[in-house]
């Protein structure tokens, strides 16, 4: 025999007839419907929303609070103290990549990113991909620049 479209039929025992409740005792499912008597879980529009846990705060929003959830796409910095940078030479232009040479920074993974903890007494240009606002206002205030970069 060959295999057509008009001679395709389900499996033996693959489909089933619909459960008719509510129409008597014995139909197997009468009265109650197979709910029980009484209840949250017997009433119509019955189920309660997926994660709901009869008023308690449900956990997919306990969760969150509490600690060592790591931040979703946090930006990871390589922090430089505006301290640092006041043994540097007068009027010159501070980088990422001048930093590792002149061994300030030792490990340059991510982005450059100055703060503000410290003096300055030198006038510095400094390009980095981010400043706090206490570095930016020493920095200036030493007759120096911030560069952003991108």
């Amino acid at each position: 025999m060959t295999l057509r479209l008009d001679s395709l039929k389900a499996n033996k025992g693959a489909r089933r007839r619909k459960l008719r409740k509510g129409r008597g005792i014995a139909a197997g499912q009468g009265a109650s419907c197979g709910f029980g008597m009484r209840g949250q879980k017997s009433r119509s529009g019955r189920p309660t929303r997926p994660g709901f846990e009869g008023g308690q705060m449900p956990l997919y929003r306990r969760v969150p609070k509490l600690k060592h959830f790591p931040l979703v796409n946090q930006k990871h910095f390589t922090v430089l103290n505006v301290s640092a940078l006041s043994d540097l030479k007068d009027g010159s232009t501070v980088n990422l990549d001048s930093l590792v040479k002149d061994g300030v920074v030792t490990s340059p993974k991510h982005p450059l990113k100055t703060l503000g903890n410290g003096d300055l007494k030198v006038k510095l240009t400094v390009q980095a991909a981010a400043f706090t606002a206490s570095a930016r206002t020493k920095i200036e205030a030493a007759g120096g620049t911030c560069e952003v970069l991108d």
